[in-house]
């Protein structure tokens, strides 16, 4: 199958999941990400040239952006998807490849992981925060959630890292389908995938709750979040920028949520609480 590329570059910061979003509205299947941009591809049958014109004309005007055009013919079509795509190490222990890489010899944890067109492959900062913030948290025997787990790596590498069960919800169709693959193929079959919200939490039930989503969404469902803690349980966020944490905090606070610490990564942030 012959696909189209559309190269953004230019993009404000904090801007790419919001159009890579948008983009997969107008039926782009899947994307990669360098330091300049994004790239996104869409089946050539699938591809309405004017509309995704007229739509980026729009945005152009009003981020700045730059974005070109150009068919992908079908035996190109790997080698351009895989060249976008870097593992990533995190901690120096943990690796999240995609099925193509090699593993390197020493890591304690090898995630496998297929985007497609999930969030959640450790090379946006929330990812990598919650990563190493989840290997900093002793897991072995908890129950764990992972809320809007797109590819579901967090519940992974929480599986792996003995939890006595994980969950994994997501409400979105590509998230819920992927989030099943990436499960199997990291030999994690006892991660159970919801598809859902937060209304599909099961309260109260978890140990260590893990929402990587975005300020709006985590503010509305923190207290649902709280009330799905056991005694002791803890709460780790992230998905906003430093500038939003006080009012997140603020809300964590309303819900009978205690402040522990946070960290920063290029203006975005995670932080845990406990109950």
């Amino acid at each position: 199958m012959d696909y189209f590329q559309v190269s953004v570059t230019g993009i404000p910061e904090g801007e790419r999941e919001i159009l890579m979003a948008q983009l997969a509205e107008l039926g782009f299947e899947s994307f990669t990400e360098n330091d300049d941009g994004i790239q996104g591809f869409v089946p050539a049958d699938q591809f309405n040239e004017s509309e995704v014109n007229l739509w980026l004309q729009k945005y152009a005007a009003t981020s700045g952006i730059f974005y070109r055009t150009e068919k992908i013919l079908a035996q190109n079509w790997n080698a351009i998807w895989e060249s976008g795509y870097e593992p990533v190490v995190i901690g120096g222990k943990c690796m999240v490849r995609a099925p193509f890489h090699d593993p390197l010899p020493g890591m304690t944890y090898d995630l496998v992981i297929e985007p497609r067109m999930s969030f959640g492959t450790a090379h946006h900062e929330t990812t990598s925060l919650m990563i190493e913030m989840l290997m900093e948290e002793e897991i072995d025997g908890k129950r764990v959630l992972d809320m809007g787990c797109g590819t579901a790596v967090l519940a992974i590498l929480a599986f792996k890292m003995d939890a006595r069960s994980v969950v994994a919800i997501d409400n979105d169709d590509w998230a819920y389908d992927n989030a099943l693959d990436n499960v199997v193929r990291n030999n994690a079959s006892p991660v159970l995938i919801l598809k859902g919200d937060a209304s599909s939490i099961m309260a109260p039930a978890f140990d260590v709750i893990f929402a990587n989503i975005n300020r709006n969404i985590l503010l509305r469902d923190i207290p649902v979040y709280a009330q799905c803690l056991t005694a002791a349980g803890l709460l780790y966020l992230s998905g906003f920028y430093e500038d939003d944490l006080e009012v997140v905090n603020d809300a964590a606070a309303m819900a009978g949520l205690k402040y522990v610490t946070h960290r920063v990564s290029n203006r975005w942030v995670g932080v845990k609480y406990s109950r």
